[in-house]
C-alpha cells in the first residue's frame, strides 16, 4: 500500500477553504491509515490533533437508518409498514397539486421515509411545527415536531419521487415509537455501547464542547471562509428534539469504529454484532422509482444511487475508482463516510466548513479515488 498521493492530497486542502481535516481508513478491523493535516483555526496556530469532535450533520443518517435496520432485522417493524402504524398524525395526508391539496393517493411506507422518497420536504418553518414549539416553550420533541410536520402537504405522492427532505428526522420518530426509547438512547444502547463508542451524542455536553472544532462557513461571494459564533452554533438546538436527520456530534475515532463493524458484515473488533450482513446487503440495495433516480441523478454523485438512507455505488464503470456496493454519505459541514463490505473497507473523513459545494463535487470523489489508488 502506498497512500503518499492521497496525504499530499489532505496537505494541499488547507490551500482549497479548508482549514483542517482529518481522515481514517480502515481495513478488516485494522487501521492502515490515518493523517491529520491543517489547523483549527483561520491563523495557523492550532493545529488539527486528531481527537477533535464535529457536527456530523447529515452524516447522522447513516446511524438512523441502521437503527431502522436494526428494528427491521428484529421483526419489530417492516419497510412496507405504514408511517401512521406508528405515527397516527400520518394517516391522512394531502399533496400540493398545483395550487389546490388533494389527499395522496398511496400511503408512506417506513421504506419511503428512509429512502427519500416520502414526499415530505425540509421546510422546518410551517405553522404547525412553530405553534407546537410555541406550546412547549421551544422544547417540543422528536416525535411532537415529527407529528407537526404531517400536517403539512406532501410535494408528490409517497414513492414516486425523490426528494431530500425531513424524512430521516420523522424516521428518529418512528424508531423512538418502535423502540419505546428516546431516539438517542436508543443508539447508545443498541449501537454506540456495543461498538465501545463513547464520544458521541445528540447534543454538545461539556466534554464534547472542549474538543469541538471551530465551525466555519464558506462565503462564495469573497471565496473566504468566517468563523461561526457561538449564538449561530447554539440555535441548532432544541434540548427535547433530537435529529434523527442531522443531530449528532462525535469525532473520526468513533465514526470510523462503526464504519468498520458496517464493512465488516455488521460486527465490531471486540465482536458485537449490530446488523447480519444480509441486512447490510438489504440496507444498500437500490430503493429509486425511475422518476426518483432522475432526480437523484441531479445530485451528481456519479456512479451512485439512493438506498434505504445511503448512497449506493451500482455503476462501477463511471465515477472513478471503486466497487458496487460501497455505501455511505456525507454531512452539511464536510463529513464523509465509506463504507465497502466487498473488501471489508471503511474510511472516514471529518472537517467542519458549511455552504461548500467543492466538498461533495471534487473533495470527496477524489479521496475516494486516492484511496482505491494507495490499496
Amino acid at each position: 500500500m502506498d497512500f503518499s498521493r492521497l496525504t499530499a492530497y489532505l496537505d494541499y486542502l488547507h490551500k482549497l477553504n479548508v482549514p483542517g481535516c482529518d481522515l481514517a481508513l480502515y481495513r478488516d478491523h485494522e487501521l492502515i491509515y490515518r493523517h491529520q493535516a491543517g489547523w483549527r483555526d483561520l491563523a495557523h496556530t492550532a493545529p488539527i490533533q486528531g481527537d477533535e469532535t464535529y457536527f456530523l450533520y447529515s452524516a447522522t443518517k447513516v446511524f438512523t437508518t441502521c437503527a431502522a435496520m436494526q428494528l427491521i432485522e428484529q421483526g419489530k417493524m417492516r419497510l412496507d409498514d405504514p408511517v401512521s402504524a406508528y405515527l397516527p398524525a400520518y394517516a391522512h395526508l394531502t399533496v400540493k397539486d398545483g395550487d389546490a391539496v388533494r389527499p395522496a393517493k398511496t400511503v408512506m411506507t417506513v421504506r419511503h421515509l428512509m429512502s427519500m422518497q416520502s414526499g415530505l420536504n425540509y421546510d422546518t418553518e410551517t405553522p404547525a411545527i412553530e405553534k407546537v414549539m410555541k406550546d412547549n416553550n421551544q422544547r417540543a420533541t422528536t416525535r411532537q415536531i415529527a407529528e407537526a410536520k404531517a400536517e403539512s402537504p406532501l410535494d408528490f405522492d409517497p414513492g414516486t419521487d425523490f426528494q431530500y427532505s425531513f424524512s430521516h428526522d420523522v424516521l428518529a420518530a418512528v424508531i423512538e415509537a418502535v423502540s419505546g426509547q428516546r431516539f438517542s438512547a436508543y443508539l447508545k444502547e443498541h449501537i454506540w455501547e456495543p461498538l465501545g463508542i463513547h464520544g458521541m451524542a445528540m447534543r454538545l455536553n461539556g466534554e464534547l464542547k472542549s474538543r469541538l472544532c471551530p465551525l466555519y462557513a464558506y462565503e462564495p461571494e469573497t471565496y473566504s471562509l468566517k468563523e461561526c459564533t457561538q449564538a449561530e452554533i447554539d440555535e441548532r438546538f432544541n434540548p427535547e428534539f433530537e435529529s434523527g436527520g442531522g443531530g449528532m456530534i462525535g469525532g473520526v475515532a468513533d465514526y470510523i469504529t462503526f464504519a468498520d463493524a458496517l464493512a465488516c458484515g455488521g460486527q465490531g473488533k471486540d465482536g458485537a454484532r449490530i446488523l447480519s450482513p444480509e441486512t447490510i446487503q438489504l440496507w444498500s440495495a437500490n430503493q429509486l422509482c425511475p422518476k426518483g433516480r432522475q432526480s437523484f441523478d441531479g445530485w451528481h454523485r456519479i456512479g451512485f444511487s439512493y438506498a434505504l438512507g445511503v448512497r449506493t455505488r451500482v455503476n462501477d464503470r463511471i465515477g472513478g475508482p471503486g466497487v458496487l456496493g460501497e455505501f455511505g454519505w456525507d454531512g452539511a459541514a464536510g463529513a464523509w463516510v465509506m463504507i465497502d463490505p466487498s473488501n471489508r473497507l471503511s474510511a472516514f473523513f471529518g472537517m467542519h466548513v458549511l455552504n461548500y459545494g467543492y466538498n461533495y463535487d471534487v473533495i470527496h470523489p477524489t479521496l475516494r479515488g486516492l484511496i482505491y489508488q494507495g490499496l
